[in-house]
């Protein structure tokens, strides 16, 4: 272990190290982590709204379309938030008026998204005007709010350095001054992405899924049926995108119609015929949330880094309850070029286990459909139906994990033990 620590060190960090400082990475990674407080806040209103005890979740169900209001205008816009603190952060690196080019990422990013006008569905003397799609504003929509840094804010590199900008007198107040030198860049920007938008009629975010969706034809029973979601999910996670979102919008229906075929096999007291349902990646892989990231907020606990260690005091609990958007947002994973390999090794690795265990008929297979927010122990014996033996893979899987994420973690901390010490 100690040789491959040394290799890690020594021959694969030094070059992802300098990627990760690349200005455009940094920006990603500083815009995303200044939205912690909101996306930690967020998910502790998702969990006290989906509890993982039955009898809890009956109890808060007439009110959990209110209690899910704070959750919904936070980690549900976390694009629309991280498009300015992205924009200002890259903004800030050409030594550029930060919130300037916060402002206008935000602009561009909202600006990717047509309002829409449902008043001719309600009551003759009610209206709501133009409603924004919520739905492309959270963490399916963060690649488009990437885009939209790139393109605000390189425009306003452009145009100060090709001259094309108004220019005050010094006696102006700098607030003022700032609006003024805002505009021309401001009129392109909003120029150009309604061109794109509006004119052309070009839906940047379904462009973009399109992109980066996998046309995935597997599902079933199949090797290659279990590890290619899995790959493609998190290569979309790595890269900023909600793969779960993505793929499953693709997989889910298949999933959840061999889960019923289960149910009913079960039911009938015959044999249940498939293996790759929905729960098989909830309970056996996803332990944690995707990058099966369980194991990961364990390594924070200790961690020698300040940093790291109060990221995974903040990530634990949500992690238990299967939400890790605090922890693959604020180590961060995403756009983290050391980090990105254990996120797709590790829940690769819990694929492959997960999938000799039902093959070679060692666990009982999954008929039931429990609450997403159980702990993995539990909601694995649940969903095979009491089997004592899910529990026993669930561990064995959180272990393997945090092998695997244990020399890439070690590698990690000491970059940022060596920023804090060049801070203090």
């Amino acid at each position: 272990m100690d040789r491959f620590l040394n290799w890690i060190e020594t021959k694969w960090m030094p070059p992802f190290a300098k990627l990760s400082e690349l200005r455009h990475l940094r920006a990603i990674r500083d815009g995303i982590i200044a939205t912690l407080p909101l996306i930690i806040i967020g998910s502790l209103f998702l969990i006290i709204a989906s509890p993982p005890v039955p009898s809890l979740e009956a109890m808060v169900k007439p009110y959990a379309e209110n209690i899910l209001i704070p959750y919904r205008l936070t980690l549900g816009l976390m694009a629309l938030y991280a498009s300015f603190s992205m924009g200002y952060s890259l903004a800030r690196s050409y030594n550029l008026d930060g919130i300037t080019g916060g402002l206008l990422s935000a602009a561009t990013f909202i600006m990717a998204t047509l309002p829409v006008n449902l008043d001719h569905l309600l009551p003759e003397n009610e209206a709501l005007g133009w409603l924004l799609p919520v739905s492309k504003m959270g963490g399916s929509g963060l690649f488009m709010s990437i885009i939209a840094m790139f393109i605000a804010v390189e425009t306003m590199h452009w145009l100060k350095k090709s001259g094309f900008s108004i220019k005050m007198p010094e006696s102006v107040p700098s607030s003022v001054s700032r609006s003024f030198e805002a505009l021309i860049p401001a009129a392109c920007i909003i120029l150009l992405m309604w061109i794109i938008r509006v004119w052309l009629e070009i839906d940047l975010h379904n462009v973009l899924l399109k992109l980066f969706s996998p046309l995935v034809h597997f599902a079933g029973n199949t090797f290659l049926g279990a590890v290619i979601p899995v790959v493609f999910i998190m290569l979309l996670w790595c890269a900023g995108i909600h793969g779960v979102a993505v793929v499953g919008t693709v997989l889910h229906p298949i999933w959840f119609a061999l889960l019923d075929e289960n149910a009913a096999a079960a039911a009938a007291g015959q044999p249940l015929p498939n293996m790759i349902v929905e729960p098989f990646y909830q309970w056996f892989v996803w332990i944690g949330g995707s990058g099966t990231t369980l194991s990961l907020c364990v390594l924070l606990l200790f961690s020698k880094s300040s940093y790291l260690r109060q990221v995974g005091r903040f990530s634990i609990v949500p992690g238990l309850f299967n939400i890790n958007e605090p922890v693959i947002f604020g180590v961060p994973i995403v756009m983290n070029p050391l980090l990105v390999i254990p996120a797709i090794l590790a829940p690769l690795a819990c694929t492959v286990t997960t999938y000799l265990a039902f093959s070679l008929d060692w666990i009982q297979r999954i008929s039931i459909l429990a609450p997403w927010t159980l702990p993995a122990p539990f909601g694995a014996y649940v969903a095979t139906g009491g089997d004592w033996r899910a529990i026993l893979l669930v561990f064995v899987n959180i272990l393997l994990s945090g092998l695997i994420y244990y020399p890439f973690f070690k590698a990690y901390e000491k970059k940022m033990l060596t920023e804090e010490h060049a801070t203090t």
